[in-house]
């Protein structure tokens, strides 16, 4: 190839290569603009108050359940409850009286408080009862129970056996996850100015309770002492991640997330009533018993007395000991059982 063709290849190479770059610098400076996301205006209306979570009916208002939220102007109503308005403290302790989603603003007449018409029995879950047992320092847990906290109740009782033989001491736990709706008449827990709950004592306590079980309660209260153990929060989702892998709680299938969290939900609340665990005085110590004392058929200050023959004929007593009569038909017969 002589020199003037390469000299031409040459310059139809740089040619093109600078037309490629130029190309590309076109079209990457013709690129579409990018959209840039549309940013929500923050509502400027008054702070309304919402519901934090989920609130079914008979939930007792606490700190946690709701807050105040930024709510557009236009769309305040009179019943909501406005920041600056209402007093956040006059509304711990009361009860909804209607259900209220997450996010949704709290009504005044969704809300039931203390002393007003009807307050128990809102309250109250569906199905559910409301009893009243009396409680002191040493069985109210000191006064650190307070309304919605979950307790399990125990029975402390004196069995007697037979003769002069030692009771048997026993206390067993007969009822467990039960919420407690109010501490004498009080729904509510006091606070003092800085924020710290009053600790104070109590003689009664109202709980919530199936039917069945507020029997059970009314029969304990004439057998011994009731006494309350107040349970940890985890305690119920421990007891939660027991019953459904046990089967005890069915979750249809297609149940959607607001359904599911509904059966979780009354799963975990529910009291129970099954078997009990107990304790009896000889796990305490080893001078108590373990078991009811036996009741002997015959007094031993009576023993009983068998007729003999003494040296030249008489009659003599002579002492046989404890005995069981055994009947057969109509012959009964007293078989000694010890000397």
């Amino acid at each position: 190839m002589d020199r003037k063709k390469l000299v031409l290849l040459l310059g139809a190479l740089i040619v093109a290569i600078g037309t490629a770059l130029a190309a590309r610098s076109m079209f990457a400076g013709a690129s579409a603009p990018h959209a840039a996301a549309a940013i929500a205006p923050e509502p400027t209306g008054p702070k309304v108050l919402v519901a934090q979570r989920a609130l079914p009916v008979g939930t007792i208002i606490t700190a946690d359940a709701v807050a105040y939220q930024a709510w557009p102007k236009e769309m305040v109503q009179d019943a909501y409850f406005i920041d600056g308005e209402a007093d956040m403290n006059t509304l711990l302790g009361t009860v909804v009286r209607h259900p209220i989603t997450a996010g949704e603003p709290v009504t005044q007449g969704s809300l039931v408080a203390p002393g007003d018409r009807g307050f128990l029995a809102a309250a109250l879950g569906p199905g559910m009862r409301a009893v009243t047992v009396p409680v002191s320092a040493k069985t109210g847990v000191g006064g650190f129970v307070f309304p919605g906290d979950r307790v399990d109740m125990v029975l402390t009782q004196t069995v007697k056996g037979g003769g002069e033989s030692q009771p048997l001491k026993a206390s067993e736990t007969i009822l467990k996850n039960i919420r407690v709706l109010a501490t004498d008449q009080s729904t509510e827990s006091e606070h003092t100015p800085d924020g710290k709950t009053v600790v104070r004592a109590f003689r009664t306590v109202t709980l919530e309770v199936t039917p069945k079980i507020a029997e059970k309660v009314a029969v304990a209260q004439t057998i011994g002492t009731l006494s309350l153990s107040l349970r940890s929060i985890a305690d119920n989702q421990t007891d939660l991640e027991k019953a459904i892998a046990a089967g005890e709680v069915n979750i249809p299938e297609g149940a959607s997330k607001a359904q599911e969290e509904s059966i979780l939900r009354a799963a975990m609340s529910k009291p129970r009533d099954g078997a009990s665990s107990f304790v009896t005085g000889g796990d305490v110590s080893r001078f108590q018993r373990r078991s009811i004392p036996p009741i002997n058929a015959t007094p031993q200050s009576a023993p009983v007395l068998a007729m003999g023959p003494a040296g030249g004929g008489s009659p003599a007593a002579v002492r046989i000991g404890p005995v069981v009569r055994v009947t057969r038909g109509k012959n009964t017969v007293a078989v000694p059982v010890g000397k």
